[in-house]
């Protein structure tokens, strides 16, 4: 089991699928988590955590408000006297072929996507620099990495978080700061449940172990990113997509 006993982690979009288990999921393993969701839902993730016999404390976020997400990290140090762990999960999807997407679509896919990221990274970096340790991590997409139809918005947000976090491991590392990115493939989420039959059908065809992911195997991957056990990792993309995308 990993021990994250004593870390105090911050995770967005943590009302429901991948982030949910991921905030479950820090927390069994020791962590105060603090859930981060724009809606009301990141309470019933804290009720769910605090039940298992974990800590965890619920607050609002919009990720895409720059101000908000300053003020929420200088009240998680204030509170807890530490950021150890941030886990960038909140995003969204607007797809569309390119010919018909709406530039408000571009621009809110990637405001929420990779934006909200550098914002959250550059807050949480306060306090992990006068640290000198903590563990960033970005979840990005299969889709980043492949490329979807119909997608061009969400896989340019998702490539970009790769590209921003390679860099920003480069940054920060000797100040033993870790940033790493984990690429789910298909997950079994409301997203997918979304898709029609055939679309999910073509992608679920395309994966060698014959499954679709669980939200708890994504947030195994996060834990181990977040522990001691990955402290030589950084830079890193970890795939967890069944063999779908290698």
């Amino acid at each position: 089991m990993l021990d994250l006993s004593q870390r105090v982690a911050l995770v967005t979009g943590a009302s429901r699928g991948i982030g949910r288990a991921i905030a479950v999921k820090l927390a069994t393993q020791g962590a105060t988590v603090v859930a981060a969701a724009r809606d009301d839902h990141a309470g019933d993730t804290s009720s769910a955590i605090v039940a298992a016999g974990g800590r965890a404390e619920p607050i609002p976020l919009d990720v895409t408000d720059h101000p908000a997400i300053e003020q929420a990290i200088a009240g998680v140090v204030q509170r807890h006297g530490r950021l150890d762990i941030l886990v960038s999960n909140a995003g969204i999807t607007r797809d569309q072929l390119l010919l018909r997407m709406k530039r408000d679509d571009w621009d809110t896919v990637l405001a929420t996507n990779l934006t909200a990221a550098f914002t959250l990274a550059q807050a949480a970096l306060k306090p992990m620099l006068r640290q000198r340790a903590g563990r960033i991590v970005a979840i990005s997409s299969v889709v980043g990495q492949m490329g979807n139809a119909g997608q061009a918005n969400y896989a340019a947000s998702k490539a970009g978080l790769i590209g921003f976090c390679k860099s920003l491991a480069r940054e920060v590392a000797s100040r033993q700061i870790t940033v790493n990115v984990v690429a789910p493939g298909l997950i079994d989420t409301d997203m997918t449940r979304a898709l029609t039959g055939g679309t999910k059908g073509d992608w679920s065809g395309q994966i060698p172990l014959g499954r679709l992911g669980t939200p708890d195997d994504v947030a195994s991957a996060v834990c181990f990113l977040a522990s001691d056990e990955a402290s030589y990792i950084t830079g890193h993309v970890l795939a967890v997509n069944g063999g779908m995308y290698t």
